[in-house]
């Protein structure tokens, strides 16, 4: 069966690699594991080079993975190498594509000369989860651009299957502010669970387009988590970073102002969560969101790394994780999450997507958290977005939209630092009171 090869708008940063950049540095290809970064590297590679070869350090043979103790010589080096892939290299015109490169440390290794003798042009690609563990000894080559890979977002799953008229259908609307309608804004909706209910994940998109199933996408997926969790155990013999990833969807539930220690497992400590937490990011499986103490333009200087919040980095996976409690999830849950009928308060599923969306665009995630100056009720804001000189701040509501006390608070207490106001939720659009009421569909194109 031939792999599907989906848009991607990563392709255009490499294509940007390759004109500006390639001459000086190899590219390495960041993100989490079966988020397609292999498909892309050799996709462009057939298109936009005369010849490449690719070597799969999971896949390849011992001749291969021997040529790189010895570099010294590397007019032999790309004898051989062309030899044993029976593939011809040509000077300025063909690329060689590491893949899996953390299973190899002396090829990273070797791309400070393959990069300084300037014959060829060079795409990496792998797991950052073993790439730390795995480069402890070598000297990491400073010729690399790094580029990062998420899943894929809302307008490249629409183009998967095959929708070529609603992306335009929603830029347009907001470029003009104006609500969809009622039956629009449904169907607008609609299309926008599908995408939740299936997520970014190349192989779940494709199982749904072979099998339209979303039971059996459901299967693609939870293979996807147990790889994941697998992975999370070569960095962390305890379990422990597969607990604290299984319990993202509970922590969200409990509507905690930060991620809880004990809800991965009783007794956790900070310091065993903090020992883990680095490499869980690297891997690109989760998205962090710190508590902004001064919440202001720099909010990094302000963040506070004991405060913070975890999503999945995406959405599908993370409602196979929130219906985990069996061995599979019924069709008739997805049904009724598609349908938007399932009696669940949704919100956490909703800032999770945010979350995604945020970061896909390039954000890095802050909240905030206030006292009540009747209550000991903590207000919170569920994102902080930094716009030129101003903050934005962002408030997720699955339902009850009209009210937000702790928005309204926050935006009195630091209105001289407030830009635009936005309130995402499940409605149609509409501006009010200088708030903007954007329809979760619009977001990724906002």
């Amino acid at each position: 069966m031939s792999v599907i090869i989906f848009k991607r708008k990563i392709y255009d940063k490499i294509l940007e690699w390759k004109t500006n950049r390639s001459q000086k540095y190899s590219l390495l290809i960041r993100g989490a594991r079966r988020v397609g970064k292999s498909t892309i590297a050799e996709e462009f590679a057939k298109k936009e080079f005369k010849s490449y070869i690719m070597i799969d350090f999971a896949h390849t043979s011992k001749a291969i993975i021997e040529l790189f103790d010895d570099m010294y010589d590397l007019d032999l080096f790309f004898l051989k190498l062309q030899q044993f892939t029976k593939t011809r290299l040509y000077e300025n015109e063909s690329v060689i594509i590491f893949d899996e490169i953390q299973l190899c440390p002396k090829a990273r290794q070797s791309i400070k000369y393959l990069v300084a003798d300037g014959r060829y042009r060079y795409i990496e690609t792998g797991s950052l989860i073993s790439l730390r563990k795995n480069t402890q000894d070598i000297l990491i080559p400073s010729e690399e651009y790094k580029i990062s890979m998420y899943p894929m977002d809302f307008e490249e799953f629409l183009w998967a299957i095959g929708d070529n008229v609603t992306a335009d259908t929603i830029k347009l609307l907001l470029k003009t502010k104006r609500p969809a309608g009622n039956s629009m804004h449904r169907e607008l909706m609609r299309i926008f669970r599908l995408y939740m209910l299936i997520g970014g994940m190349p192989q779940a998109i494709e199982t749904y387009l072979e099998k339209n199933n979303l039971c059996s996408v459901d299967e693609t997926k939870r293979a996807i988590v147990d790889l994941y969790e697998e992975d999370f155990t070569k960095i962390d013999g305890t379990g422990l970073a597969g607990d604290i990833f299984e319990s993202i969807p509970a922590n969200l539930t409990g509507n905690s102002s930060r991620y809880v220690y004990s809800s991965a497992r009783e007794g956790t400590r900070s310091e065993q969560i903090y020992r883990v937490l680095p490499d869980m990011l690297s891997s690109y499986t989760v998205n962090i969101a710190y508590h902004s103490n001064n919440p202001g333009v720099g909010m990094s200087l302000e963040k506070d790394p004991e405060r913070f919040k975890l999503f999945v980095s995406d959405i599908g996976l993370f409602i196979t994780l929130s219906y985990k409690d069996k061995n599979f999830t019924e069709n008739i849950i997805y049904d009724k999450l598609l349908s938007d009928k399932l009696d669940a308060n949704l919100g956490y599923v909703y800032e999770n997507i945010v979350a995604q969306i945020l970061v896909t665009k390039g954000n890095n995630l802050f909240y905030y958290t206030m006292k009540s100056e009747t209550s000991n009720h903590l207000h919170e804001i569920d994102f902080l977005l930094s716009s030129g000189t101003k903050i934005c701040p962002l408030e997720v509501k699955s339902s009850n939209y009209k009210t937000h006390k702790s928005f309204d608070d926050f935006c009195s207490k630091f209105s001289s630092r407030i830009g635009e106001k936005y309130i995402v939720h499940t409605k149609d659009y509409k501006r009010e009171n200088g708030v903007t009421y954007i329809p979760i569909y619009m977001l990724p194109f906002l």
